[in-house]
């Protein structure tokens, strides 16, 4: 499947890699420190990006699935219409705002910081585990953690009404998100304030062009551009 949204949400996971850090980073480090008492080596986020990206493909099957549901429903017709064309809109809006156009919105905005203290205060179990059983069950959790890119790309795979799409595309973003997250010490070290802005920036252009993609798609498929 080469379809550009599956490079483009590969890209956008990889260039996102300063939100990724300064959201996750600290916690994962901690968390591979501490996991069974003792370091983990590469296990532990091995097994958790592991644990991440599957739950990352697996929401956008679901995100593909619902969108080809409200595609095909005559009953929903005109609605998705208005859906389809309102979420291009908002992504591009999203996307030209994390790209530095303006302030008022941008994937920062799309963070919530209560279910985050919430997840992250219920895995003290996990923690206790030996690093080869706690690692998978964590990645598959947080990979649930409130996040404006996870957000905006699972938005463009319910988009896309494809379930195989949908999923491709959330697993190349889950991909492009690992090798931060796998390097989060050196990484944080290597990556000035400067680049991590201009990394987030060329995001922002990219999760735009996610939504430009989509709603040519969509103006053609409804006939209001040839």
């Amino acid at each position: 499947m080469s379809d550009p949204l599956i490079v483009m949400g590969f890209t956008t996971g990889l260039l996102g890699a300063g939100h990724c850090i300064g959201m996750c980073g600290p916690l994962v480090g901690a968390l591979a420190l501490t996991a069974g008492g003792r370091p983990g080596g590469w296990l532990f986020p091995l097994l958790y990006n592991a644990g991440r990206v599957a739950t990352y493909t697996l929401i956008g099957a679901l995100a593909g699935w619902l969108g080809s549901a409200l595609a095909y429903a005559e009953a929903f017709r005109d609605v998705t219409r208005i859906l389809l064309i309102g979420s291009d809109l908002f992504i591009i809006a999203v996307g030209l705002g994390t790209a530095g156009l303006f302030a008022g919105l941008n994937v920062a905005r799309l963070d919530f910081p209560g279910p985050f203290r919430a997840m992250t205060n219920g895995v003290q179990h996990l923690r206790r585990l030996p690093v080869w059983l706690g690692a998978l069950p964590l990645g598959l959790l947080f990979g649930l953690l409130p996040c404006g890119y996870l957000y905006a790309v699972a938005i463009t795979a319910a988009q896309g009404a494809d379930p195989l799409l949908g999923a491709a595309t959330l697993f190349a973003f889950g991909l492009g998100t690992v090798p931060s997250l796998l390097l989060v010490g050196s990484v944080t070290q290597w990556l000035g304030i400067r680049a991590r802005q201009w990394m987030l920036r060329t995001a922002g252009v990219l999760v735009t062009g996610m939504g430009v993609v989509n709603l040519v798609r969509h103006l053609r498929l409804l006939g209001w551009l040839a």
